[in-house]
């Protein structure tokens, strides 16, 4: 079939193995100092590989590949390994899908299967408590299929705006999967991915929190193209911060 995929360029490659660590399906791995994609069935297609590579060594080309083998690289995620040899059910340690559970706080329920759970410390008096009830939290390292999307609010976040704006977890992460990102910086289009997302999953609202900058709009479009192309109706609202930390709209 012919479909989208990645294209390494071995003479810019430098060997930092930066976008094998970042594909979380194990398609690309280093042979000899350089990137190489070893499995065509294991690339979705998607790209968090490309943000990664300092060198801009890895681009999309159109071309006869085999179909992305789902299964196949679920299996193989349940194969890999921790440091202590335990099986890593969801791929990686980095980028491996965590409940967050709070103790002392109103917990948010959620399956799951093929995911670990972390239970939070307590807060020392006087401190303020964490309200991230997910990881990973980076739109590019999410997995598309996470159980905690199951039954979800969504928050897609520009990442500085939780440095603008004070409360940010009490007034937006509460309740909520977080996912953040940076349009200008990680120049990647969001759009496909959060499309995946929410397709593939029972979201019930979206939430876009962004900064008023002209850059900032970005992530409210890749999320606007992202539940057009879904098909689903859900609703959605934009909430923009300005840089002195005030809620604009």
């Amino acid at each position: 079939m012919k479909r989208k995929i990645i294209k390494i360029d071995e003479e810019k490659c430098t060997g930092c193995g930066l976008c094998a660590h970042a594909c979380h399906e194990g398609a690309i791995g280093m042979v000899k100092g350089k990137a190489k994609l070893l499995r065509e069935d294991y690339c979705d297609g998607l790209g968090d590989c490309l943000p990664a590579c300092p060198a801009h060594a890895i681009t999309f080309e159109e071309r006869e590949a085999p179909a992305y083998d789902k299964a196949a690289v679920e299996k193989s995620k349940k194969t890999k390994f921790n440091k202590q040899g335990e099986t890593l059910p969801c791929g990686c340690p980095g980028s491996q899908s965590r409940v967050i559970v709070h103790k002392d706080l109103d917990s948010v329920s959620a399956k799951t299967e093929n995911c670990s759970i972390i239970q939070g410390e307590s807060q020392a008096v006087g401190e303020i408590p964490s309200r991230l009830s997910q990881w990973p939290v980076q739109i590019k390292l999410a997995p598309v299929n996470a159980q905690y999307f199951q039954g979800a609010k969504l928050l897609v976040a520009a990442d500085c705006t939780a440095y603008a704006y004070a409360n940010f977890h009490e007034k937006f992460i509460k309740n909520h999967i977080t996912l953040i990102g940076c349009p200008k910086l990680d120049a990647v289009d969001y759009s496909e991915k959060l499309t995946e997302i929410i397709k593939n999953n029972d979201i019930k609202s979206v939430t876009v929190v962004r900064m008023e900058v002209p850059c900032c709009g970005g992530i409210e479009n890749a999320v606007k193209k992202a539940l057009q192309d879904s098909g689903k109706f859900i609703p959605w609202q934009v909430v923009v911060i300005s840089t002195d930390g005030k809620i604009l709209e």
